[in-house]
């Protein structure tokens, strides 16, 4: 038995729908601006230029429904509704043809932002870290089993408090699900475990303490949270 001078953290997870089993996380890749009208919302110009990645911390994940604490250092807390892929089988430089072999499942997840700290990152050309990995930054849903679900279209949105907020299609994705695990698969060698939130659609925009984020992917299912 391993020795350690600190007890080692817990290992963070994602429930499964209808299983008492649960997914372990390794870690959290996200594909920014991966749709064009967000691209535009942002600022940025929405051709299909190269995939870019960010990461989360695995324990930023928020679970179950759980409510969600507005983070500090923050006055601009943003929603991004997305897509999530759970990666069952690892790789590198794995073909886009292969790529769906390689996913355990789906949920639906939010990208929450510290807007304010990442418009100053960008401005003065530093890390986003703060402004995407700080603590509960990952709310998500239960995982489902990759049979049966198409990636390559569905609805997506969000409501906050019930009033809509964001509303696309997986198909508009700029890069496609299997296009974003071949082009990741060839900067890293992806693990079990390996989660990827594939970019958010138009429609991010500011939420407050005590508003209801509620998230719905079509074939996926749902996520839900509560600023508090």
């Amino acid at each position: 038995m391993t020795d350690y001078v600190i007890a080692p953290p817990p290992v963070a997870a994602l429930p499964i729908r209808g299983e008492a089993r649960l997914f372990p996380i390794r870690r959290i890749f996200c594909v920014g601006r991966n749709y064009a009208e967000h691209a535009i919302e942002m600022g940025s110009d929405p051709t299909r230029e190269p995939p870019f990645y960010f990461t989360k911390p695995a324990d930023a994940v928020v679970t179950g429904g759980a409510d969600m604490p507005y983070p500090p250092m923050t006055k601009s807390l943003h929603h991004e509704m997305e897509l999530v892929v759970a990666i069952g089988e690892g790789g590198a430089d794995i073909r886009v043809e292969d790529a769906l072999r390689h996913v355990w499942g789906y949920c639906a997840g939010l990208d929450m932002t510290r807007r304010d700290l990442q418009n100053e990152a960008k401005k003065t050309g530093r890390p986003w870290d703060m402004g995407k990995g700080f603590d509960h930054s990952a709310p998500m849903g239960a995982l489902v089993p990759a049979a049966g679900v198409d990636p390559s279209r569905g609805r997506i949105e969000l409501r906050v408090n019930g009033q809509p907020r964001q509303a696309s299609d997986l198909s508009k994705l700029i890069w496609s699900v299997p296009e974003v695990i071949s082009n990741l698969s060839q900067l890293v060698r992806l693990a079990p475990g390996d989660l990827i939130m594939t970019g958010t659609p138009e429609g991010v925009a500011a939420v407050e303490r005590g508003d209801l984020l509620e998230g719905f992917v079509e074939g996926v299912g749902e996520v839900r949270c509560r600023i508090v």
